[in-house]
C-alpha cells in the first residue's frame, strides 16, 4: 500500500495557479528529494500532504486514508517541521518537547532519547530563545518525531546548520529513512544526492522529473573540460564524436559534454595533435544533480 498518494491535485491562490493536477505516489521506507525554484509550490504541496491546508481538487491518501475527511486522525502519523519552524522562544527546550509530547498524548520517556539522537544534548538547558538557528531546527526536528511518525515531511530542514551539523543531520534523516516515509524539501542539491532515493522537480505548480536517484545519475552525461593553448573556432570541435554541447567558459578553456559512457579524453588528445594544439589541462566529471536541475527548471 502507498504512504502517500496525490491525485490530480490543483491549488490556486486567486488568480495564480500554484499546483497544477499533480499526482505522485510513495512508498514505505523512501526518501522524496523535492526540488524546485523559489515559488515552484513545494511548501503549497507539502502543507496538503499534511492536512495543513486543503487542495481546490483532487484527493490526498495518507496510509490509504482521505485527508480531507480524516484529517485529524491522519496527524497523528505525520511529522512536519515547516519550513519557518514555529517554537515558543520563552519556554525551555525540555519543556518544549514535554509540551509537544502532552498535545500528541505521549510518554514523556522519549524526550531524552530524541534529545539525544537530534544532538541537543548541549543546549538542552537553555531557552529556546537562546538558541542559534542551526539548533531550533534540531528541536524543530525533535518535536516532529516526538509521536514516533511512520510519515516525515521536513521543509529545508538543514537551514542555519553548520558542516558538522549538516553531517549529523544528513545522517539520521537517512537512518529515519530506512523505515519511514520521508518527503525532503531542500535547495542543496548535495543533500538530494547524500540522502535521497528518488527525485522530483517541480516548477510552476507542475511536475516535470519523477524518477530514482540511480536512473537519473546514470542518464547524465559525461562532462570534459579541456584548455588549448590556443584559440579554436567552435565549428571545429563539432568534429568530435558524441559531442552534444560545447561552452566556452574563458579564453582557451572548453566545457565540453558528451553522449556517451565511452572515456572521450584520448579522443579529445587526438583530435589536438590534429589540430596542432596543445592540451594544457583537461578534467573529466559527471554532470551533477544542480546542472540537471537547471535543464528541466529551464525548459
Amino acid at each position: 500500500m502507498n504512504r502517500i498518494k496525490l491525485e490530480n491535485i490543483n491549488k490556486s491562490y486567486g488568480q495564480q495557479k500554484v499546483l497544477d493536477d499533480i499526482n505522485i505516489e510513495v512508498n514505505q521506507a523512501e526518501i522524496i528529494g523535492l526540488l524546485g525554484p523559489n515559488g515552484a509550490g513545494k511548501s503549497t504541496l507539502m502543507k496538503i500532504m499534511t492536512g495543513y491546508i486543503q487542495p481546490d481538487s483532487g484527493v490526498v491518501k495518507i496510509l490509504g486514508n482521505n485527508v480531507q475527511k480524516n484529517a485529524l486522525e491522519i496527524k497523528k502519523h505525520i511529522g512536519y517541521l515547516p519550513e519557518h519552524n514555529p517554537l515558543y522562544l520563552d519556554m525551555y527546550v525540555r519543556e518544549y518537547l514535554e509540551f509537544t509530547a502532552a498535545i500528541y498524548k505521549v510518554s514523556g520517556s522519549r524526550i531524552e532519547n530524541l534529545i539525544k539522537l537530534t544532538g541537543l544534548l548541549p543546549e538542552s538547558h537553555k531557552k529556546i530563545g537562546q538558541l542559534s538557528k542551526g539548533y531550533r531546527q534540531r528541536l524543530g526536528l525533535a518535536a516532529a518525531l516526538i509521536q514516533d511518525p511512520e510519515i516525515l515531511i521536513l521543509d529545508e530542514p538543514t537551514t542555519g546548520l553548520d558542516p558538522n551539523q549538516l553531517v549529523e543531520i544528513r545522517q539520521l534523516i537517512k537512518d529515519l529513512g530506512q523505515n519511514k516515509t520521508i518527503i525532503l524539501s531542500t535547495h542543496i542539491m548535495q543533500e538530494v544526492e547524500q540522502m535521497a532515493d528518488r527525485v522530483l522537480i517541480i516548477n510552476h505548480g507542475k511536475i516535470l522529473a519523477d524518477t530514482p536517484l540511480k536512473k537519473l545519475q546514470q542518464g547524465q552525461q559525461q562532462i570534459i573540460e579541456v584548455e588549448f593553448d590556443l584559440r579554436i573556432e567552435p565549428e571545429y570541435l563539432d568534429q568530435l564524436p558524441h559531442l552534444e554541447a560545447a561552452e566556452n567558459l574563458v579564453d582557451h578553456i572548453w566545457c565540453l559534454a558528451f553522449g556517451t559512457e565511452k572515456d572521450m579524453r584520448p579522443t579529445i588528445f587526438d583530435f589536438a595533435n590534429e589540430q596542432g594544439l596543445k592540451i594544457l589541462q583537461m578534467h573529466k566529471k559527471n554532470k551533477n544533480l544542480e546542472q540537471l536541475f537547471k535543464e528541466i527548471t529551464h525548459k
